[in-house]
């Protein structure tokens, strides 16, 4: 049987953490900025972690 793949779109968006957490960017910061305050724009530069409840399907995405 071949390999699995993982999902090309995922591998994209999402990395490990040493922990095992899945880190993942903020949305909404690609266009339409200007009506967006300074401070909202500030905020979503930094990247989070994956919420718990969505952390089972992207680990079956990204496992390959």
């Amino acid at each position: 049987m071949p390999k699995m793949k993982s999902k090309s779109g995922a591998k994209k968006r999402f990395k490990l953490t040493g922990s095992g957490k899945i880190k993942r960017k903020h949305a909404y910061k690609s266009h339409i900025l200007t009506k967006k305050s300074t401070k909202r724009k500030r905020n979503l530069t930094y990247s989070t972690t994956v919420d718990k409840a969505d952390e089972k399907n992207i680990r079956v995405m990204l496992q390959g």
